[in-house]
């Protein structure tokens, strides 16, 4: 007998812990000593510190009522992009959230999840707590302790987590563009922030042409020869795979 549910892949579970600790390594202890050791000698504990604190205070935020702000149920505060701006705050403690993981508004967009809800949150939480991180050295040595440790959980609150909602939640600026929504629900998140411009905003011939190719993994440029969208990059040259000419070759 199976004691797990049938949803859960242990394959998958497994590698989105792994890669989410090794994304909270590159914060503690990463970017910590990192910081610490670039710093002036008198400033480096207090920048370990306010690396430590950073990432705990994001933690407390996150599991609190962050996770569903950005990923949970929309809040519906007025028309337009207030009805999908940010998700209901609430917390994730408890047994609740050992269901199958789901973004609500991608709920059908997507494939299903098959971990439970507490490995999203996880995953999404170390993101969340690394990118305060990356710009504490452009305040280290200019805040204090203490407005670091109001400054961190408002961030979180009010910057990181309306925006998770309104990119990766299903929020309003991934709803209003097809093309961008297309993007990430077929899973191609590396496709270049110019490339979803031109998805979302130039329903143009040629453009989309561009768009087609580099989600092919073409450079998007057109060949002098042939005018096909089907150039590649060897060395500093760019190959046509259609007609074989090459161009921009020192």
């Amino acid at each position: 007998m199976n004691p797990y549910p049938d949803w859960l892949n242990p394959g998958d579970n497994a590698w989105q812990l792994v890669a989410a600790t090794l994304v909270g390594l590159m914060s503690i202890p990463g970017i910590a000593v990192l910081y610490a050791g670039i710093v002036q000698k008198k400033w480096a504990v207090n920048t370990m510190l306010m690396a430590f604190t950073g990432f705990s205070l994001v933690l407390v935020v996150w599991v609190l009522w962050g996770f569903k702000m950005g990923f949970g149920e929309p809040m519906k505060l007025g028309p337009g992009i207030l009805e999908s701006f940010v998700g209901k705050p609430r917390s994730i403690l408890g047994t609740a959230n050992q269901g199958q993981a789901v973004i609500p508004l991608l709920d059908g967009a997507m494939p299903k999840f098959r971990f439970s809800e507490s490995t999203l949150a996880y995953f999404q939480f170390v993101f969340a707590a690394i990118t305060p991180l990356l710009f504490l050295g452009s305040v280290v040595g200019r805040m204090n302790f203490k407005v670091w440790l109001i400054f961190v959980p408002l961030w979180s609150t009010f910057a990181y987590s309306i925006n998770a909602f309104l990119v990766w939640g299903g929020g309003f600026w991934g709803q209003a563009h097809a093309g961008a929504s297309s993007l990430f629900s077929t899973g191609a998140l590396a496709v270049s922030t110019e490339t979803l411009e031109i998805a979302a905003l130039a329903p143009d011939p040629r453009l989309e042409k561009i768009l087609e190719a580099r989600m092919k993994g073409y450079e998007g440029d057109s060949c002098g020869e042939c005018g096909n969208f089907t150039l590649v990059r060897n060395g500093t040259c760019l190959k046509c795979d259609t007609c074989g000419s090459t161009s921009g070759c020192s």
